[in-house]
């Protein structure tokens, strides 16, 4: 099965993650440790950074940044191949953001 961890945390944890210097070697090192298990990573630009597009009565609404103010952001994402949920959940386990953010564990669908 597929899942997708998706890397959240609050404005505090994004940038103590950033500023971690071990933080990306241990992420690279998470996903070697893994091989062919971790399908895609990556981090996200920042969501000021961000657009909004919707398209109502055919109509494209473009926004600059995200739609609603959050405390929590989604700072990057893992897609990884498990055998089952708890395989995946120990994954993210010992993925480093857990020791900053949280890592919400989605199957993807059939």
């Amino acid at each position: 099965m597929k899942f997708l961890l998706l890397i959240c945390g609050d404005t505090q944890a994004y940038e103590a993650m950033l500023a971690d210097p071990d933080f990306l070697p241990d992420c690279k090192a998470w996903a070697a440790a893994r091989g062919d298990a971790v399908l895609l990573t990556g981090g996200l630009e920042a969501p000021a950074d961000a657009t909004t597009v919707r398209v109502r009565d055919g109509e494209v609404l473009l926004g600059d940044g995200p739609f609603a103010e959050t405390k929590e952001v989604v700072a990057g994402f893992s897609l990884i191949e498990c055998a089952s949920r708890d395989e995946a959940v120990e994954a993210a386990q010992t993925h480093p953001v857990a020791r900053y953010g949280t890592i919400e564990v989605r199957a993807l669908r059939p």
